[in-house]
C-alpha cells in the first residue's frame, strides 16, 4: 500500500501561471515534488484554495499526483490575510474531501504558514503527522522591510511560532533558514531538516546564444536579467539605480524584467519603478517583459549575459538556480538563501544588498569579462546538476518514511493502552 499525502498549499495553486503577486518559486517546488513523488510511489492530493469556479475541480498533476481546489471564501484572487479568515472552511472541505473518499492520509505536508495553521487543524482531527516547510519567515520579512506597508502582521508571527511548536517536522531550504528557525523561533534543532530546493535540468539547459538572443529581438547590446515578482524586497531599485550608474559612465546595456502580476498588469510598485525609470532616463534600456511561462524562461536565461538578483531578502532563490542551470553568471545580493544558492566566485557574485556601487561594479567587471562570464556559467551548470528535483524528492519521501514509521509506532502504542 503506498503512501498517501495530503499537501496544502492554501493561498497559492501549483498550476497558477508565474509573475503574479501570489505565485513564485513556492509554486514550482509544490508542483515539481508532488509530480516527483508521485513518480516514486507516493500518492499526492495537493489541496489548494480555489480562485476561480469555472476551472475543474480536481485536475491531475501527474502520475498518482492531483491538485484539489476547494472553496473557501470567495472563488476569486484574495490577499493573504483574508485567506486566514476562511482557514476552518477550508479545514472542512479537506475533511470533506477525505471522508467522501474513504481516504486515510499517512501524512500532511504544509507549505507556507497559512498552510501550517490548516495543517495544525487536521492534525488535531486526524492525528496525522505534519511535516512544514515555511518558504519565507515572517519575523526575517520584517527585519529587512523598508516602509510600514511591507512589515508583515502580528497574526502570522503568533501562529507561526505556534506551527513550529506543533509540527513533527520542519524543512529548511538551507542551513541560514535553519539557523533562522533555531534563533529566532526556538525550533528544536532535532526537529529541523535541511533539504535545499530543485530546478528542472531536463527543461534548464545551456542553449545557443545567438539564436535565444534571435528569438527575442535583442540587439548587440549586452543583456542584464531580472526574473521574479515585481515587490519592494525583490530590489529592482538599487538595479535600476546600478543601471543608471553605468549608463551614465558609457555602458550600453539592456535590461529586461521578466515578471509582474498576471492578474495585476501594472501594481503599485511596478507603476514607482516605471516612474524611477523615466526619472533616469532609462527608457530606452530597460523593458518590462511581464509573466512568462516556464518553458520559455530558459530562453531568457541564455540569451543575457548576466541574471541580477538583488532582494533585499530570499529564502532559497530558485531563480538564481535555474539562471546557473542553464549557463547564466548570477549576480545576486548576499542575503539569505542566496548566500548557499551562489557560491560566490565560482557559480556567480555576490554584493552588499542595497549597495548600487558594489552592484553596477560588478556587473561591469562581468560584463567585460566574456572568458569569466563562460566559467562561471559552465561551474553554474555542474552545481545545478546536484540539485534535481528527483534529488529534492527522495529527500523529502525519506522525511516521510521517517515521520509515518513514527506515527505508527505511536498509534500501535495507543491501541495496547486501549
Amino acid at each position: 500500500m503506498s503512501l498517501r499525502v495530503a499537501m496544502l498549499s492554501v493561498h497559492t495553486c501549483p498550476l497558477a501561471a508565474l509573475g503574479g503577486k501570489e505565485t513564485g518559486g513556492m509554486n514550482v517546488y509544490v508542483r515539481e515534488v508532488s509530480r516527483e513523488l508521485g513518480r516514486m510511489g507516493v500518492a499526492v492530493d495537493v489541496f489548494t484554495r480555489s480562485q476561480n469556479p469555472s476551472i475543474p475541480r480536481v485536475v491531475q498533476l501527474g502520475e498518482r499526483a492531483r491538485v484539489i481546489h476547494l472553496p473557501a471564501g470567495d472563488e476569486a484572487p484574495m490577499a493573504r490575510e483574508r485567506v486566514y479568515d476562511h482557514l476552518d472552511e477550508f479545514v472542512d472541505g479537506v475533511e470533506a474531501w477525505r471522508i467522501a473518499g474513504s481516504i486515510d492520509y499517512d501524512l500532511i505536508h504544509a507549505h507556507y504558514w497559512l498552510s501550517g495553521v490548516a495543517a495544525l487543524a487536521l492534525k488535531a482531527r486526524c492525528s496525522a503527522p505534519v511535516l512544514q516547510m515555511f518558504h519565507t519567515l515572517g519575523r526575517l520579512k520584517n527585519r529587512v522591510a523598508r516602509s510600514a506597508a511591507e512589515l508583515e502582521p502580528a497574526v502570522r508571527l503568533e501562529e507561526e511560532m505556534r506551527i513550529v511548536s506543533g509540527a513533527d517536522r520542519i524543512v529548511a531550504a538551507n542551513v541560514v533558514e535553519r539557523a533562522e528557525l533555531l534563533r529566532d523561533y526556538a525550533a528544536p534543532a532535532s526537529r529541523i531538516a535541511t533539504i535545499p530546493c530543485g530546478v528542472d535540468t531536463d527543461l534548464f539547459v545551456p542553449g545557443d546564444r545567438a539564436e535565444a538572443r534571435r528569438r527575442l529581438g535583442l540587439d548587440e547590446r549586452p543583456v542584464l536579467l531580472w526574473v521574479g515578482r515585481i515587490a519592494p524586497i525583490k530590489g529592482l531599485d538599487t538595479l535600476l539605480d546600478a543601471v543608471a550608474r553605468l549608463s551614465a559612465a558609457g555602458q550600453g546595456l539592456r535590461l529586461l524584467i521578466v515578471g509582474g502580476e498576471a492578474d495585476e498588469p501594472t501594481n503599485g510598485h511596478e507603476a514607482s519603478l516605471r516612474q524611477r525609470i523615466e526619472r533616469l532616463r532609462l527608457e530606452d534600456t530597460v523593458r518590462f517583459i511581464g509573466p512568462q511561462p516556464q518553458g520559455v524562461l530558459p530562453v531568457y536565461y541564455v540569451a543575457c549575459d548576466v541574471t541580477v538578483l538583488p532582494s533585499y531578502y530570499e529564502s532559497f532563490g530558485m531563480v538564481a538556480l535555474e539562471a546557473m542551470a542553464c549557463g547564466s553568471p548570477v549576480i545576486a545580493s548576499r542575503v539569505g538563501g542566496l548566500v548557499t544558492t551562489v557560491r560566490d566566485g565560482v557559480t556567480g557574485f555576490l554584493v552588499p544588498d542595497s549597495d548600487v556601487a558594489a552592484l553596477a561594479d560588478r556587473i561591469g567587471s562581468l560584463i567585460a569579462d566574456a572568458d569569466l562570464r563562460w566559467r562561471v556559467g559552465r561551474e553554474g551548470v555542474r552545481w545545478a546538476a546536484q540539485h534535481r528535483w528527483p534529488c529534492v524528492a527522495e529527500a523529502v519521501c525519506r522525511e516521510y518514511a521517517s515521520l509515518e514509521s513514527r506515527a505508527r509506532v505511536h498509534l500501535d502504542a495507543a491501541r495496547c493502552q486501549d
